[in-house]
C-alpha cells in the first residue's frame, strides 16, 4: 500500500513500512573477510564491476529523494567498503540536504571497516556524516588477520574509531560478527575494551549471507551464548527495544559502563519488523538480504524520458510487493535458494 498523492506512506505485502534505505557505493573492499569476501573466491583474478556500471552520485542521490518521497528516515551507506569509492565525502554531502516531509534532515550513517578512517573521518563529519558502525572481529592480530584474510593490524581500525570519535561521529557503534572456532574468545576481551569509551560494541550472529562463505548452523554462536559470555563477568540490564528502535537486542551495564547489542538474526530472526530496502552498486533493488534477484533502476535512471514520478513509482512498487522473510524461514529454505546475492556487492 502507497499513497503517492499525501505524505510518505508505503507499506509492504505483510504492513512492514518502507523507512531505511541501505546504499552499497562499491563492490570493492581491501579486506577478505571470511564471513563476506572470502580470499579464495574474491582473488586476484576476481573481476568487479567497471565505473561505468556502478551508480553515479547524482543517481544515487536521485534515487535516495525517491525513496524519501516514501517514507525512508534512515541511509546507510555501504559497500564494499565505502571509503574507497572516490570522493564519497562529496555524495555525503549531497544526501545530507535530504529532508523528510516533516522537515527534518536524514539520518545518515556509514559502515566502514575503518582501515582508511583516520584521514576520513573529519571531512566525512563536515561533509554531513552523523553516525559510523566500523566492523571489528577481534583484538588479537592473529585471529583479526585470519578472519580479514589480510595483513591490517586491528590497531589501524583502533585509529579510525579514534578518529571518528574526536570527529563528532557518535556514538560509534563497533560490530563484530562471532563464528565459532574462531574468535568466540575476543567477546569478553572486546567488551572490556571498549566499556566506558562511549563506543557500543555489538556482537553478531554468524550468518548464511550470498554462496560463498560456506556458512553452517553449527558455526553459528548464539546470542544467548555471547550474552551468558559477558554476563559471567559484568552485570546487564536489558534496554527495551521498542522503546530504542533498530534490531539489536540491548543491555546496559548496571555500573554505567555503557552499553553492548547483540544481533540475532539467526535464531531470533526479526524479520516482521524489517523495513530495509537496498541499492546495489549498479542500480538494483533489493527488498532482503537474502535475496536473489532485484529490480533494475540503473535503466530508469538513465533513460532520458524518464521522471521522477516513473522511478517513484518503481520503487513504490517493489515495496508494495515484498513479502520476503527468510531468516524466519530459514531452516525450511537453507540449500534451496541458488544465487543468493553476495553481501559485498548489495551492502551488509
Amino acid at each position: 500500500m502507497c499513497d503517492l498523492q499525501k505524505a510518505a506512506f508505503c507499506l509492504d505485502d505483510l504492513l512492514r513500512p518502507l523507512h531505511d534505505l541501505r546504499i552499497s557505493v562499491t563492490d570493492r573492499c581491501n579486506l577478505r573477510c571470511t564471513y563476506c569476501m572470502p580470499g579464495e573466491v574474491f582473488g586476484r583474478d576476481f573481476v568487479f564491476l567497471r565505473h561505468a556500471e556502478l551508480l553515479s552520485f547524482e543517481e544515487i542521490v536521485r534515487a535516495a529523494r525517491q525513496c524519501v518521497a516514501l517514507g525512508v528516515r534512515k541511509i546507510r551507506l555501504s559497500g564494499g567498503e565505502p571509503l574507497l569509492r572516490h570522493g564519497i565525502e562529496r555524495l555525503v554531502e549531497m544526501l545530507a540536504g535530504l529532508h523528510g516531509d516533516d522537515g527534518k534532515p536524514i539520518d545518515l550513517a556509514m559502515t566502514s571497516n575503518a582501515t582508511l578512517l583516520a584521514k576520513k573521518a573529519r571531512a566525512l563529519k563536515d561533509a554531513g556524516l552523523m553516525r559510523l558502525n566500523i566492523s571489528l572481529d577481534a583484538l588479537d592480530e592473529n585471529i583479526f588477520r585470519r578472519m580479514t584474510g589480510s595483513s591490517v593490524s586491528p590497531g589501524t581500525v583502533l585509529e579510525g574509531i579514534s578518529a571518528a570519535q574526536s570527529a563528532g561521529l557518535t556514538p560509534v557503534k563497533v560490530n563484530a560478527v562471532i563464528k565459532r572456532g574462531i574468535n568466540e574468545s575476543e567477546i569478553l576481551p572486546l567488551v572490556r575494551h571498549f566499556r566506558h569509551t562511549g563506543v557500543i560494541m555489538r556482537f553478531i550472529e554468524y550468518m548464511d549471507v550470498g554462496n560463498t562463505n560456506g556458512w553452517r548452523l553449527d558455526d553459528v554462536v548464539t546470542a544467548k551464548e555471547i550474552l551468558a559470555r559477558i554476563g559471567s563477568e559484568h552485570l546487564l540490564n536489558p534496554i527495551d527495544r521498542q522503546a530504542s528502535g533498530g534490531v539489536a537486542q540491548r543491555w546496559a551495564f548496571q555500573d554505567g559502563g555503557g552499553e553492548i547489542g547483540v544481533i540475532s538474526s539467526v535464531t531470533q530472526a526479526f524479520c516482521h519488523t524489517c523495513s530495509r530496502l537496498r541499492l546495489s552498486t549498479d542500480g538494483k533493488l533489493y527488498t532482503c538480504l537474502f535475496a536473489t534477484e532485484g529490480v533494475d533502476l540503473r535503466t530508469l535512471l538513465r533513460t532520458q524520458s524518464s521522471d521522477d514520478m516513473a522511478l517513484q513509482q518503481r520503487i513504490a512498487a517493489t515495496w508494495r510487493c515484498r513479502t520476503d522473510r527468510y531468516s524466519q524461514l530459514r531452516h525450511e529454505m537453507t540449500g534451496t535458494l541458488p544465487g543468493r546475492i553476495e553481501m559485498s556487492y548489495i551492502g551488509g
